[in-house]
């Protein structure tokens, strides 16, 4: 059996790198995908999905070090089940809706965004891409 996935996305918030016990780097980022279409009655519509992804080792202190929020990034991984429910994190947000992250161990991060889109972005916000504000929403 074999399980591989593949997303593009924004960073919705900074590289956060921590080490474990036995002194291997973990990098956790948090990347949300758009999907912006035209519905039949010709409304705009989007839908933003958030992945949670754990990047390891070498690989890991790269991420922190090079990537900030509104980088964007190609992510191929495996996706973790939540040990609880088997599917996605699920969570009540603070307007009481209904909330939900997908779990990704990174395998390999292709850094799309140059240094200077990172650098306008943090300059200016936003430009060449937009993580969506419900990045705060997100309980991580």
């Amino acid at each position: 059996m074999y399980q591989k996935i593949i997303i593009v996305g924004n960073l919705g918030r900074d590289p956060e790198l921590r080490y474990m016990p036995d002194g291997r780097a973990v990098t956790n980022i948090s990347v949300a995908t758009s999907r912006r279409w035209t519905s039949n009655d010709g409304q705009k519509q989007e839908e933003t999905t958030w992945f949670r992804v754990s990047v390891w080792g070498a690989q890991g202190e790269s991420v922190n070090q090079y990537l900030s929020r509104g980088s964007k990034v190609l992510v191929e991984g495996r996706i973790k089940p939540d040990p609880q429910t088997g599917g996605p994190r699920i969570w009540t947000r603070q307007d009481g809706s209904a909330g939900a992250s997908f779990e990704i161990s990174a395998n390999r991060v292709v850094f799309l965004s140059s240094k200077a889109e990172n650098e306008a972005y943090q300059a200016q916000g936003n430009v060449g891409g937009q993580p969506p504000a419900e990045e705060d929403e997100i309980p991580f």
